[in-house]
């Protein structure tokens, strides 16, 4: 049904119609011991042809706002709840969901980061298996058992919610900001994390 070879999931066919959808299985990048790791729905057309999370109009955002922090995005492990793009962009199913989880709680588990940052409502109420309200809730921490343990989760707004609504800048940033101060508070964090 499915394979993984440390980090990267190397086949898998458990969603037929996400296989047919897909060009290519798309697997978190970053460090494999990253202090953060970023969560986001699924791939879509730009992730799905280049094979990286992220890599949109929303990752251009993300990474100017890790910018502004002092950080990289190779600082940072950025990854997905889904790693086949669902057709036309939908939100993955549940069931869809389901499938990829042991790929995602196994990436939890090996990266074992300092904080997990949800970007949008799918990855949010994803992981921590409760109805969120995420431009009410972001920059909130709440703690979940995933990978093995129980793990800080930083609730964000989606990079993308920007572009339709300026407002939700405010709010990207305080998310952010907690999320390196987060990432530094413990043993000494990431060298780039010194300033907060």
């Amino acid at each position: 049904m499915g394979e993984m070879d440390g980090l990267e999931v190397t086949d898998c066919t458990r969603c037929p119609e996400l296989v047919d959808c897909r060009s290519r299985i798309v697997n978190g990048t970053g460090p494999a011991d990253a202090d953060l790791l970023f969560v986001g729905e699924g791939p879509g057309e730009q992730e799905d042809q280049q094979g990286e999370p992220f890599v949109g109009r929303s990752g251009t955002i993300l990474d100017d706002k890790l910018r502004d922090r002092g950080l990289a995005r190779e600082d940072v492990r950025i990854t997905n709840c889904v790693r086949c793009r669902p057709p036309e962009n939908r939100d993955p199913t549940s069931e869809e969901l389901d499938n990829c989880w042991p790929y995602l709680e196994s990436e939890i588990e090996q990266v074992d980061p300092e904080v997990i940052i949800t970007l949008g409502k799918v990855p949010s109420e994803h992981l921590l298996d409760a109805d969120v309200a995420v431009t009410k809730e972001a920059g909130s921490v709440r703690t979940a058992e995933l990978g093995g343990a129980v793990r800080d989760v930083l609730v964000c707004v989606h990079p993308a919610a920007t572009l339709y609504d300026r407002s939700q800048e405010e709010t990207l940033d305080a998310a952010l900001d907690k999320a390196a101060a987060m990432a530094g508070e413990d043993s000494g964090g990431q060298s780039q994390l010194g300033d907060f």
